[in-house]
This record gives C-alpha cells, sequence and structure tokens, in this order.
C-alpha cells in the first residue's frame, strides 16, 4: 500500500496538513491535519509498504507494545482507505 498520487505534505501555520493537488482537487475537497504520528506514517507510506513494516517503523520511533501500535496503525489506514487516500 501507498499514498495516492496528488496529495502533498505541508507545514501550515504549525499544522501538519496534507493537501490534494493537480486532479487530486477534483476528488478531494478540503485538507487533512495530522499529528506527529500520523505524519510520521504519511512519510513512511510515500513509498509501496505493507503493515507489518510499518509496525516495525513504529517500534523503533515510538515506546508503545506492539498491540498498541497495530490497533492504532490500523485505525489511521482504515481512515485513509475511508478517505480514498491509498492505492
Amino acid at each position: 500500500m501507498k499514498i495516492k498520487e496528488g496529495f502533498m505534505l505541508r507545514k501550515v501555520a504549525g499544522d501538519t496538513v496534507v493537501v490534494p493537488t493537480g486532479k487530486a482537487t477534483l476528488d478531494f475537497n478540503g485538507m487533512i491535519t495530522l499529528n506527529e504520528t500520523g505524519a510520521f506514517l504519511w512519510k513512511a507510506l510515500q513509498n509501496e509498504t505493507d503493515e507489518d513494516a510499518l509496525i516495525q517503523l513504529m517500534l523503533k520511533e515510538y515506546e508503545a507494545d506492539e498491540n498498541t501500535v497495530r490497533a492504532d496503525l490500523k485505525a489511521f489506514i482504515n481512515k485513509l482507505e475511508g478517505a480514498g487516500l491509498l492505492e
């Protein structure tokens, strides 16, 4: 899985946001605000990856147990899929 083309991560007024560009603006109108962990995952999803690789990255970056990381990642991925941002 990876982020669809046409979405960019930007800093706006101290917040990290995702905005559509080009043709993506036709299907997605608005922006998404991400916290630090969301931005970390967004960057990791710029390249093709899978859930297990993302879990390992998060375990290296954050002090959390695997069950918590797995549940949080699943929730994040579900939101991205629901918004049509993953391919």
